[in-house]
């Protein structure tokens, strides 16, 4: 039976994204399995998997604002902006951090703001990924790309000959947090580099609805892993729904431009449920009252 819907998985450090995915695709039991937005191996936490026909809204959960929870060393860089890299630079020494101090330097750094990609990532230039080329000793200019962070917060200063700097950031689709902190440290007239980091939140997934990986083998293994599941039409309830009658239920579901009244502003999207409570289709609001289908899901159940 092929199951259709996220699980929202916590990724333990020493994971990539894909083994996650793997791991998941061996208990389902299923090959139409994905993730929906990679975390590098040394970072834990919120990993949405979709499986089946949720393998299509995949791309709406990972355009979604990320939450993290994380912490930079100020006085040190290394040349992959983390604690997995070699150390490239080093102050003499730094200066006590204020609290005043870092939180102005934070507030700098909300809203929309430019990032250059770390060379050590899977951004793309002339066909060759970046970390392809750092570990050929290459270094290469890239172009800068903007990101936008909504909320960064400072959580805390541990008052060290190196310090150690924990926030918390609720950021876009494509900021690399690892940036952040060496763009940071650099704010505060200091090498610096990433030492930690958590993401607490992903699109509607928070840390407290995520599943440990031993959780769900013990699922499959009784034959409950549907149970786990997170319908498609719950994982995008950051947009409205409408109800449509029997009679209508066909039509979309055959994929048919529809006229609804009630419709959100033009551009949006809206999720189309059956009055039995099935969800059935997203659909985008045309000028007029017209809406064409976006996606049909004609099998979301386990």
């Amino acid at each position: 039976m092929t199951c259709h819907g996220i699980l929202p998985v916590f990724k333990p450090k020493g994971l990539t994204s894909h083994d996650v995915v793997a791991k998941v695709r061996r208990l389902a039991g299923q090959k139409k399995v994905g993730h929906t937005g990679t975390l590098d191996p040394e970072v834990e936490g919120v990993l949405p998997v979709c499986l089946g026909q949720a393998t299509r809204i995949a791309e709406y959960i990972q355009a979604m604002p990320k939450r993290y929870r994380g912490s930079f060393m100020v006085g040190i860089s290394t040349d992959t902006e983390d604690q997995t890299g070699e150390i490239t630079a080093k102050a003499d020494s730094v200066e006590k951090l204020d609290h005043p101090c870092v939180e102005a330097i934070f507030s700098r750094f909300t809203g929309e703001i430019e990032q250059v990609p770390p060379m050590y990532s899977a951004v793309k230039i002339k066909g060759k990924k970046l970390y392809e080329l750092a570990r050929e000793g290459k270094e290469i200019e890239r172009p800068s790309r903007k990101v936008f962070i909504y909320e960064l917060h400072l959580l805390g200063i541990e008052d060290t000959p190196y310090p150690k700097i924990s926030f918390d950031v609720l950021c876009s689709k494509g900021t690399y947090v690892r940036t952040l902190c060496v763009d940071l440290g650099r704010a505060l007239g200091y090498p610096a580099h990433m030492t930690g980091l958590v993401r607490t939140q992903s699109g509607p997934f928070h840390l407290e609805d995520c599943w440990m990986l031993e959780e769900l083998a013990q699922a499959a293994e009784q034959q409950k892993l549907g149970e786990y599941l997170v319908s498609p039409g719950d994982a995008l309830s950051l947009w409205p729904s409408l109800v449509v009658g029997d009679e209508d239920v066909k039509r979309v579901l055959d994929g048919w431009e529809l006229r609804f009244s009630g419709l959100p502003a033009s551009g949006s999207l809206v999720r189309v449920y059956s009055e039995s409570g099935r969800f059935c289709a997203l659909y985008r609001v045309m000028p007029g009252g017209l809406a064409k289908p976006e996606k049909v899901f004609r099998e979301v159940e386990c």
